[in-house]
């Protein structure tokens, strides 16, 4: 399988979230030093931990920016809690492909940035 497919090509031309957050509950930083890959994730939280608003910043190839893309859109509504439970199975799922060796490190990078981020609230 292609792992770039439509939905990963159409979510880096058009990525979704792509801004930042004015006084964000969350925002942390992570960088992929071996490709160059960097993402700045940003997110609003409730009091009873849930997430209402998500986004990101960020330059990188076309995985990294479509996971930074799913990521925020699935992250709304939903709790801290479960966010913190999303592992590389939960991303392939949404991304529609399962990434080599050579290219799970940049779809990982946005959901281990904000994991590591929300483990620091």
């Amino acid at each position: 399988m292609d792992i770039y497919s439509e939905l990963i090509i159409d979510l880096y031309k058009n990525p979704l979230n792509r801004r930042a957050i004015q006084n964000a509950d969350i925002t942390h930083s992570g960088a992929n030093v071996t490709c160059g890959d960097s993402v700045r994730m940003y997110a609003k939280i409730d009091s009873d931990g849930t997430v209402t608003d998500a986004s990101f910043e960020g330059e990188g190839c076309a995985i990294s920016i479509a996971s930074a893309s799913l990521i925020t859109e699935e992250m709304r509504g939903k709790n801290t809690k479960e966010i913190l439970s999303w592992n590389s199975a939960t991303l392939f799922e949404w991304l529609g492909v399962e990434l080599g060796p050579m290219r799970i490190k940049c779809g990982l990078l946005p959901l281990e940035t904000v994991q590591e981020g929300l483990r620091k609230k």
